[in-house]
Protein backbone atom coordinates (compact mmCIF):
# COMPACT_ATOMS: atom_id res chain seq x y z
CA UNK A 1 0.00 0.00 0.00
CA UNK A 2 1.15 2.95 -1.06
CA UNK A 3 2.13 5.77 1.95
CA UNK A 4 0.64 9.17 2.04
CA UNK A 5 3.02 12.14 1.30
CA UNK A 6 3.76 13.94 4.39
CA UNK A 7 4.41 17.53 5.37
CA UNK A 8 8.03 18.13 5.82
CA UNK A 9 8.32 19.11 9.08
CA UNK A 10 11.37 21.36 8.13
CA UNK A 11 10.11 23.85 6.42
CA UNK A 12 14.25 25.16 5.98
CA UNK A 13 14.60 22.56 3.12
CA UNK A 14 11.76 24.03 1.41
CA UNK A 15 13.43 26.48 -1.67
CA UNK A 16 11.09 29.61 -0.81
CA UNK A 17 12.70 29.34 2.51
CA UNK A 18 16.53 28.30 1.74
CA UNK A 19 19.18 30.59 2.20
CA UNK A 20 20.39 32.43 -1.06
CA UNK A 21 24.25 31.64 -1.42
CA UNK A 22 24.75 35.09 -4.05
CA UNK A 23 22.84 37.41 -1.43
CA UNK A 24 25.18 36.51 2.08
CA UNK A 25 26.21 39.21 3.22
CA UNK A 26 23.87 42.05 0.86
CA UNK A 27 23.87 44.11 4.12
CA UNK A 28 27.46 45.01 3.97
CA UNK A 29 26.87 46.07 0.18
CA UNK A 30 26.42 49.93 -0.76
CA UNK A 31 22.92 50.35 -2.42
CA UNK A 32 23.73 50.16 -5.96
CA UNK A 33 25.35 46.71 -5.30
CA UNK A 34 22.06 45.39 -3.35
CA UNK A 35 19.51 47.29 -6.03
CA UNK A 36 21.72 44.89 -8.96
CA UNK A 37 21.90 41.96 -6.65
CA UNK A 38 17.96 41.84 -6.41
CA UNK A 39 17.92 42.71 -10.05
CA UNK A 40 19.71 39.26 -10.73
CA UNK A 41 17.81 37.97 -8.71
CA UNK A 42 14.81 38.66 -10.39
CA UNK A 43 15.77 37.50 -13.35
CA UNK A 44 15.11 34.55 -12.93
CA UNK A 45 11.36 34.57 -12.36
CA UNK A 46 10.36 34.85 -15.64
CA UNK A 47 12.32 31.79 -17.08
CA UNK A 48 10.82 29.72 -13.74
CA UNK A 49 7.05 30.69 -15.13
CA UNK A 50 7.83 30.15 -18.52
CA UNK A 51 8.74 26.51 -17.69
CA UNK A 52 5.39 25.94 -16.25
CA UNK A 53 3.30 27.74 -19.77
CA UNK A 54 1.81 24.01 -20.44
CA UNK A 55 0.55 23.59 -16.78
CA UNK A 56 -0.97 27.30 -16.82
CA UNK A 57 -2.23 26.74 -20.31
CA UNK A 58 -4.50 23.85 -18.98
CA UNK A 59 -5.26 25.75 -16.18
CA UNK A 60 -6.29 28.43 -18.14
CA UNK A 61 -8.41 26.29 -19.97
CA UNK A 62 -10.02 25.10 -17.01
CA UNK A 63 -10.90 28.54 -16.17
CA UNK A 64 -13.03 29.04 -20.01
CA UNK A 65 -14.89 25.87 -19.18
CA UNK A 66 -16.55 27.04 -16.15
CA UNK A 67 -16.99 30.53 -17.30
CA UNK A 68 -18.87 29.49 -20.64
CA UNK A 69 -20.64 27.19 -17.91
CA UNK A 70 -21.74 30.40 -16.15
CA UNK A 71 -19.29 29.80 -13.40
CA UNK A 72 -16.68 31.80 -10.97
CA UNK A 73 -13.01 31.55 -10.22
CA UNK A 74 -11.85 31.64 -6.94
CA UNK A 75 -8.29 32.84 -5.92
CA UNK A 76 -7.58 31.39 -2.52
CA UNK A 77 -4.15 32.17 -0.69
CA UNK A 78 -2.70 33.83 2.92
CA UNK A 79 -0.58 36.85 3.57
CA UNK A 80 1.33 37.76 0.52
CA UNK A 81 -0.44 34.80 -1.78
CA UNK A 82 -3.78 35.88 -0.65
CA UNK A 83 -3.12 39.90 -1.54
CA UNK A 84 -2.06 39.01 -5.02
CA UNK A 85 -5.41 37.04 -5.54
CA UNK A 86 -7.13 39.78 -4.24
CA UNK A 87 -5.44 42.23 -6.32
CA UNK A 88 -5.89 39.99 -9.49
CA UNK A 89 -9.79 39.35 -8.95
CA UNK A 90 -10.23 43.29 -8.11
CA UNK A 91 -8.50 44.37 -11.24
CA UNK A 92 -10.95 41.89 -13.83
CA UNK A 93 -13.97 44.61 -13.60
CA UNK A 94 -12.42 47.12 -14.53
CA UNK A 95 -10.04 45.55 -17.14
CA UNK A 96 -12.68 43.25 -18.72
CA UNK A 97 -15.57 44.67 -17.88
CA UNK A 98 -16.73 41.51 -15.71
CA UNK A 99 -19.19 41.39 -13.59
CA UNK A 100 -17.48 41.60 -9.52
CA UNK A 101 -18.60 37.77 -9.02
CA UNK A 102 -17.25 36.18 -11.89
CA UNK A 103 -13.49 36.45 -10.12
CA UNK A 104 -13.36 36.47 -6.43
CA UNK A 105 -9.82 36.75 -3.79
CA UNK A 106 -9.99 35.25 -0.68
CA UNK A 107 -7.73 35.57 1.90
CA UNK A 108 -7.08 34.07 5.30
CA UNK A 109 -7.97 36.21 7.85
CA UNK A 110 -10.75 38.30 5.88
CA UNK A 111 -10.59 42.15 4.43
CA UNK A 112 -8.37 43.75 7.54
CA UNK A 113 -5.55 41.12 6.41
CA UNK A 114 -5.17 42.94 3.37
CA UNK A 115 -3.53 46.05 5.25
CA UNK A 116 -2.36 44.06 8.52
CA UNK A 117 -1.40 40.41 8.98
CA UNK A 118 -3.96 38.67 10.75
CA UNK A 119 -0.97 35.89 12.31
CA UNK A 120 -2.18 32.46 12.86
CA UNK A 121 -5.33 32.61 10.02
CA UNK A 122 -3.19 30.88 7.91
CA UNK A 123 -3.00 28.09 10.20
CA UNK A 124 -7.20 27.21 10.26
CA UNK A 125 -7.85 25.07 7.30
CA UNK A 126 -11.25 24.58 8.46
CA UNK A 127 -11.72 28.52 7.90
CA UNK A 128 -10.59 28.09 4.34
CA UNK A 129 -13.43 25.50 3.80
CA UNK A 130 -15.99 27.73 5.35
CA UNK A 131 -15.10 30.55 2.92
CA UNK A 132 -15.92 29.33 0.11
CA UNK A 133 -19.37 27.25 1.54
CA UNK A 134 -19.94 30.88 2.60
CA UNK A 135 -19.84 31.35 -1.34
CA UNK A 136 -22.01 28.59 -2.19
CA UNK A 137 -18.80 26.75 -4.33
CA UNK A 138 -20.97 25.03 -7.43
CA UNK A 139 -19.07 21.88 -9.33
CA UNK A 140 -19.08 24.62 -11.87
CA UNK A 141 -16.88 26.97 -10.33
CA UNK A 142 -12.95 26.95 -10.63
CA UNK A 143 -10.85 27.07 -7.41
CA UNK A 144 -7.30 28.39 -7.29
CA UNK A 145 -4.82 27.58 -4.25
CA UNK A 146 -2.12 30.19 -3.83
CA UNK A 147 0.90 29.33 -1.47
CA UNK A 148 4.36 30.09 -2.04
CA UNK A 149 5.44 27.09 0.39
CA UNK A 150 2.53 24.74 -0.79
CA UNK A 151 1.38 24.00 3.07
CA UNK A 152 -1.00 26.96 3.96
CA UNK A 153 -3.46 24.84 6.03
CA UNK A 154 -6.20 27.51 4.99
CA UNK A 155 -5.85 26.95 1.95
CA UNK A 156 -5.22 23.28 1.63
CA UNK A 157 -8.83 23.21 3.55
CA UNK A 158 -10.13 25.18 1.09
CA UNK A 159 -8.77 22.93 -1.61
CA UNK A 160 -10.71 20.07 0.01
CA UNK A 161 -13.91 21.24 -0.10
CA UNK A 162 -13.48 22.39 -3.56
CA UNK A 163 -12.51 18.38 -4.56
CA UNK A 164 -15.50 17.16 -2.34
CA UNK A 165 -17.88 19.74 -4.12
CA UNK A 166 -16.93 18.67 -7.34
CA UNK A 167 -15.01 22.00 -8.43
CA UNK A 168 -12.01 22.51 -10.77
CA UNK A 169 -8.38 22.55 -8.92
CA UNK A 170 -5.67 24.55 -9.33
CA UNK A 171 -2.68 24.91 -7.02
CA UNK A 172 -0.07 27.66 -7.56
CA UNK A 173 3.55 26.96 -5.85
CA UNK A 174 6.76 27.81 -5.71
CA UNK A 175 8.35 24.84 -3.99
CA UNK A 176 8.76 21.66 -5.61
CA UNK A 177 9.13 19.98 -2.52
CA UNK A 178 5.75 20.69 -1.61
CA UNK A 179 4.31 19.28 -4.74
CA UNK A 180 3.94 15.49 -4.34
CA UNK A 181 1.75 16.63 -1.20
CA UNK A 182 -0.80 18.72 -3.41
CA UNK A 183 -3.99 17.12 -5.03
CA UNK A 184 -5.19 19.21 -7.28
CA UNK A 185 -6.09 19.16 -11.29
CA UNK A 186 -3.65 21.28 -12.33
CA UNK A 187 -0.63 22.02 -10.11
CA UNK A 188 1.63 25.12 -11.27
CA UNK A 189 4.85 25.27 -9.56
CA UNK A 190 6.98 27.74 -10.98
CA UNK A 191 10.77 27.79 -9.20
CA UNK A 192 12.50 30.90 -8.57
CA UNK A 193 15.24 29.91 -6.35
CA UNK A 194 15.77 30.79 -2.80
CA UNK A 195 15.07 34.54 -1.91
CA UNK A 196 17.46 37.46 -1.56
CA UNK A 197 16.49 37.62 2.14
CA UNK A 198 15.56 34.09 2.95
CA UNK A 199 11.70 33.71 3.30
CA UNK A 200 10.54 36.87 2.05
CA UNK A 201 8.52 35.60 -0.09
CA UNK A 202 7.19 38.77 -1.54
CA UNK A 203 10.20 39.04 -3.46
CA UNK A 204 10.48 36.15 -6.37
CA UNK A 205 7.74 33.89 -5.31
CA UNK A 206 5.53 36.96 -4.75
CA UNK A 207 6.84 38.15 -8.35
CA UNK A 208 6.26 34.70 -10.13
CA UNK A 209 3.09 34.04 -8.41
CA UNK A 210 1.94 37.48 -10.01
CA UNK A 211 2.83 36.61 -13.54
CA UNK A 212 0.89 33.22 -13.19
CA UNK A 213 -2.13 35.11 -12.41
CA UNK A 214 -1.58 37.62 -14.51
CA UNK A 215 -1.43 35.10 -17.67
CA UNK A 216 -4.24 32.91 -16.24
CA UNK A 217 -6.67 35.68 -16.26
CA UNK A 218 -5.63 37.69 -19.26
CA UNK A 219 -5.14 34.50 -21.43
CA UNK A 220 -8.82 33.22 -20.13
CA UNK A 221 -10.48 36.24 -21.33
CA UNK A 222 -8.83 36.23 -24.18
CA UNK A 223 -10.48 33.31 -24.67
CA UNK A 224 -13.89 33.78 -23.53
CA UNK A 225 -13.74 37.12 -26.49
CA UNK A 226 -13.00 40.19 -24.17
CA UNK A 227 -10.38 41.14 -26.94
CA UNK A 228 -10.29 41.61 -30.46
CA UNK A 229 -6.73 41.16 -31.65
CA UNK A 230 -4.55 42.57 -28.83
CA UNK A 231 -7.08 45.81 -27.69
CA UNK A 232 -9.42 45.46 -24.21
CA UNK A 233 -12.85 46.12 -26.32
CA UNK A 234 -14.89 45.29 -23.32
CA UNK A 235 -13.71 48.41 -21.62
CA UNK A 236 -16.33 50.36 -20.47
CA UNK A 237 -15.79 54.13 -20.66
CA UNK A 238 -16.64 55.27 -17.09
CA UNK A 239 -13.79 57.82 -16.18
CA UNK A 240 -11.98 60.39 -18.50
CA UNK A 241 -9.07 58.27 -19.48
CA UNK A 242 -11.06 55.30 -19.64
CA UNK A 243 -13.32 57.46 -22.23
CA UNK A 244 -10.02 58.28 -24.09
CA UNK A 245 -8.99 54.50 -24.32
CA UNK A 246 -12.31 53.34 -25.43
CA UNK A 247 -12.48 56.21 -28.01
CA UNK A 248 -9.30 54.76 -29.23
CA UNK A 249 -10.07 51.45 -29.63
CA UNK A 250 -13.37 52.31 -31.25
CA UNK A 251 -11.02 54.61 -33.85
CA UNK A 252 -8.50 51.69 -34.38
CA UNK A 253 -10.87 48.60 -34.90
CA UNK A 254 -13.46 51.11 -37.35
CA UNK A 255 -10.83 53.57 -38.85
CA UNK A 256 -13.85 56.64 -38.15
CA UNK A 257 -12.03 59.72 -36.42
CA UNK A 258 -12.50 60.57 -32.79
CA UNK A 259 -15.82 63.03 -33.19
CA UNK A 260 -17.76 59.88 -35.03
CA UNK A 261 -15.82 57.15 -32.89
CA UNK A 262 -17.11 59.71 -29.43
CA UNK A 263 -20.92 59.57 -30.79
CA UNK A 264 -21.41 55.80 -31.75
CA UNK A 265 -20.36 55.57 -27.77
CA UNK A 266 -22.63 57.80 -26.16
CA UNK A 267 -25.35 56.06 -28.01
CA UNK A 268 -23.79 52.51 -26.80
CA UNK A 269 -23.49 54.06 -23.49
CA UNK A 270 -19.89 53.53 -23.16
CA UNK A 271 -19.83 50.11 -24.61
CA UNK A 272 -16.83 49.62 -26.67
CA UNK A 273 -17.78 46.71 -28.51
CA UNK A 274 -21.29 47.74 -29.41
CA UNK A 275 -20.34 50.96 -30.64
CA UNK A 276 -17.53 48.95 -32.84
CA UNK A 277 -21.07 46.45 -33.81
CA UNK A 278 -22.99 49.54 -34.49
CA UNK A 279 -20.74 51.23 -37.06
CA UNK A 280 -19.70 48.14 -38.76
CA UNK A 281 -23.23 46.14 -39.20
CA UNK A 282 -25.38 49.32 -39.57
CA UNK A 283 -27.25 49.00 -37.07
CA UNK A 284 -28.78 50.40 -33.83
CA UNK A 285 -27.34 50.24 -30.24
CA UNK A 286 -29.66 47.18 -29.05
CA UNK A 287 -29.61 45.53 -32.35
CA UNK A 288 -25.73 45.37 -31.99
CA UNK A 289 -26.10 44.58 -27.95
CA UNK A 290 -28.19 41.35 -28.77
CA UNK A 291 -25.86 40.33 -31.59
CA UNK A 292 -22.68 40.36 -29.58
CA UNK A 293 -25.25 38.30 -26.99
CA UNK A 294 -25.55 35.70 -29.77
CA UNK A 295 -21.87 35.77 -30.63
CA UNK A 296 -21.65 34.60 -26.73
CA UNK A 297 -19.72 38.47 -26.36
CA UNK A 298 -16.94 37.89 -29.60
CA UNK A 299 -16.64 41.07 -31.19
CA UNK A 300 -14.45 38.79 -34.03
CA UNK A 301 -17.48 36.88 -34.24
CA UNK A 302 -20.17 39.44 -34.65
CA UNK A 303 -17.98 41.21 -37.20
CA UNK A 304 -16.78 38.33 -39.40
CA UNK A 305 -20.04 35.81 -39.19
CA UNK A 306 -23.12 36.67 -41.19
CA UNK A 307 -25.89 37.81 -38.72
CA UNK A 308 -28.30 35.32 -37.42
Amino acid sequence: MKRKAEAPTDRSRLTTEKLNARSREIDRRPTLEIVEIINREDMQVAPAVARERERIAAAADLIVKSFRRGGRLFYVGAGTSGRLGVLDASECPPTYGTRPFRVQGIIAGGARALRRAVEGAEDDAKAGARALERRGLKPRDVVAGISACGLAPFVRGAMDRARQVGAATIFITCAPEARKLIRADVVINPVPGAEVLAGSTRMKAGTATKLVLNTLTTTAMIRCGKAYGNLMVDVRAGSEKLRDRAERIVMAVTGVARPRARRLLDEARGRAKVAIVMHSRKIGADAAAKLLERCGGSLRSALENEPK
